[in-house]
Parts: structure tokens; sequence; C-alpha cells
């Protein structure tokens, strides 16, 4: 494991990336919820490949940072703000590796395809069932 005074700077570029892709999957989840017309199956299509993006990212950001340690958090730094800062980072972590995973698993559980672009479809992670799937929506909103 190594560890820098700064972020290195793979992880920085990261967390940029994962910033932009983040903010815009809200403006995209916002757009669909709000509207039936045709620009809702577009917002569709973005959502479910980004979504997958972030989530693929997450794992190899968290990979990452297990082996390229983070600088540590200033010494005079009260114990309860080094909690939060820890606890709400791990915290993004959990969040930016399930969320997609429950959406992968709502589409599952509606027998919707995950449509990836240029014909990839991703593979069903739970089988088909109306109240998993009614389930999975309310905890992926």
């Amino acid at each position: 494991m190594s560890r820098y005074d700064t972020f290195h700077p793979v992880a920085r570029l990261l967390h940029w990336l994962m910033a932009a892709m983040i903010l815009a999957m809200l403006f995209i989840g916002a757009g669909m919820v709000s509207t039936l017309a045709e620009k809702h199956a577009t917002l569709v299509a973005i959502h479910r490949p980004l979504g997958m993006c972030i989530f693929v990212l997450a794992l190899v950001r968290l990979g990452f940072r297990l082996v390229h340690r983070p600088p540590p958090l200033p010494a005079d730094l009260p114990a309860w703000q080094k909690l939060a800062a820890t606890g709400s980072h791990w915290l993004l972590y959990a969040l930016m590796i399930l969320m997609p995973l429950i959406g992968w698993g709502m589409l599952s559980a509606g027998k919707y395809p995950v449509l990836m672009g240029g014909g990839f479809v991703l593979p069903p992670i739970l089988p088909q069932d109306p109240a998993l799937f009614a389930w999975l929506r309310e905890a992926h909103r």
C-alpha cells in the first residue's frame, strides 16, 4: 500500500469523473420521473448504462483506494468530525455500489432488459417477481 500527502492523481480523476456522472444521473432521474414524453425513452436509454458505469467505476475506485491509501485527515480534527467524515465517505461508496445494483435487480425482477447500447443486454440478477420489483422500485427512488 502506498500513501501520499495528497490524493493520488488517479483518485482525483476518478473522483471528478464520478462526481460529474452522479450529478448527471440526478438530473436524468429527475427528468425521467417528471415526463412521459418521448424524452422519457431517451433519458432511460442514458440512465441504465450510466448507472452501470457508475457501478463499475465505484468498484475500480474502491479497489484503487484500498491499494493507494488517501492522505490522513488533519491531526487536529475533532474525533466526531473524523468519524463523520469517514462514515459519510463509506456511506457514499455503499450508495455508489448499491443504487446501480438495486436498479439492475429491479429491472430483473420486472423482467425488463438492461440495455447497455450496441445490442448488449445485461443478464438478470434476480428472478421475475412483481412484489420484489415493486419493493426495489421504491428503494431505487
